[in-house]
Parts: C-alpha cells; structure tokens; sequence
C-alpha cells in the first residue's frame, strides 16, 4: 500500500511538474509570437520596399514613354494616354481588390498564424 507521505510527495512534484510544464508552453508560446511577428514585419517591409522603388521605377518609365509618344501625337496628347491608362488600371485593381489584394492577405496571414510551420 502507499502511505499518506507517499502520496503527499507525489501530488507534490505533480503540482511541480505541472508549473514546469505551464511556464515551458509559455516560453514556446512567447517564441513562435517573436518569429512570426518577425517574419511579418519583414514581409511588410519588403513589401513597402518594392511597392516605393517600384513607383519610382514606374514613375520614370511613364516619363520616357511620354517623350517616346510625344513627336507622333503631342506631349499633352502622350501625358492623357499615359494617365488615362493608370486610371484604366487603377480602377481595375479597385473593382478586383477583393482577388488581387484582400484573398492573398488573408491566405498569408491564415498560413502564419493559424497552420504549424
């Protein structure tokens, strides 16, 4: 049989291994917290990154495509193209946010925070 001494100090580490264990997951917890903000600050970043030199890029390719138009139909006529096409597709990505922007957002969070890596 086992005595009540027995018993105590069983219950006792129980207690104790239950704390250890408790204070472990919290560990874990605070490690996948850190490495999964990290890697969305980082897409974030490079995201805001491409999306800034991108512009510039597009900015200065827009530019020369003016001048190349501009001796066949005018440097007002070349600048109303160009920013006629930026509206045409400006209103594209807003009619279709929910495919082009909305859904991978969601995706990427989804496959984050919720799926086991």
């Amino acid at each position: 049989m086992i005595d009540n001494n027995s018993k105590s100090m069983s219950v006792h580490q129980l207690i104790t291994e239950i704390k250890e264990y408790i204070g472990l997951q919290k560990d874990l917890f605070k490690v996948e917290s850190v490495e999964k903000l990290t890697i969305l600050i980082s897409s974030f970043l490079i995201l805001m990154l491409s999306v800034i030199l991108g512009g510039g890029a597009l900015f200065y390719l827009l530019f020369a495509l003016a001048y190349l138009l501009e001796p066949t139909i005018g440097m007002v006529g070349a600048f109303c193209i160009i920013g006629s096409a930026c509206l045409l597709i400006l209103i594209i990505v807003v009619l279709l946010r929910k495919q082009l922007i909305i859904n991978p957002i969601v995706r990427f969070l989804y496959k984050l925070f919720l799926k086991d890596i």
